[in-house]
């Protein structure tokens, strides 16, 4: 079957429902907007696995996703949604593009947690946008910025409150929104160490993708102990 949809990390196929689809992991990674690719055995695998798992805590905790059910090891039933083109990044540790962007140090924690957000573009780089910007290119309204901010702090908290329970720092984590047909603006695309800054609250080891943009070497055992860590704590 033809997706109707295939990013760079998943793909997303029509169902017998026409307000749910199936969600596909893959195994490809992507770094730098896609000028750096790999492909991990069992990538797929072990990102529905997380993405499910927190999903579920984040609907028992009052976030609304657009999880539907579980599928099997790579696939996700999920509500059918309108993707809001204005990405959520929410930063509680200076890391990654902001440290290069501004100067100041990886692993600087923040007073209060930064917002911001970007142009869901891969052919512009996902620019960096502010509220006006997405207001005045009709990528969403001033209630529905004031919104996604709201919504992206409250995720922030309950991942915090989450990670430290398995032991890891949650530095910085990339989210995205989607219209459902009633009109309801949900969680959306995926939470897993590909979306998410995760360090050793301990020894400060990264666990996530920056293995990978990074060169650290091991990176789906990075991926494997963040599975294994949630599903003790869960």
């Amino acid at each position: 079957m033809e997706p109707l949809y295939e990013g760079k990390a998943k793909r997303l196929y029509k169902t017998d429902d026409a307000e749910v689809l199936r969600m596909e992991y893959k195994d490809e990674a992507t770094a730098f907007n896609a000028e750096k690719k790999a492909v991990f055995e069992s990538k797929g695998k072990l990102n529905k696995a997380i993405t499910l798992l927190l999903y579920k805590m984040l609907e028992d905790k009052g976030v609304k996703t657009h999880l539907h059910a579980d599928l099997d090891e790579v696939n996700l039933l999920v509500k059918k949604v309108e993707i809001l083109l204005v990405e959520v990044i929410v930063r509680n540790v200076a890391a990654g593009s902001f440290s290069k962007r501004v100067g100041v140090a990886e692993g600087t924690p923040f007073k209060t947690p930064i917002v911001e957000f970007s142009y869901k573009s891969d052919e512009l780089g996902d620019p960096l946008i502010n509220d006006d910007y997405a207001r005045e290119m009709g990528l969403a309204t001033e209630a529905e910025c004031a919104l996604l901010k709201k919504q992206a702090l409250v995720v922030n908290e309950v991942l915090i409150d989450f990670f430290q329970k398995c032991g890891l720092r949650l530095i910085d984590f990339k989210i995205e929104f989607g219209r459902l047909s009633s009109g309801e603006i949900v969680l959306a695309d995926e939470v897993s160490p590909d979306t998410c800054r995760l360090w050793d609250a301990e020894t400060g080891k990264k666990l996530d993708k920056d293995r990978f943009r990074q060169d650290l070497g091991d990176v789906m055992e990075g991926y494997q102990e963040v599975l294994r860590r949630i599903e003790e704590v869960k």
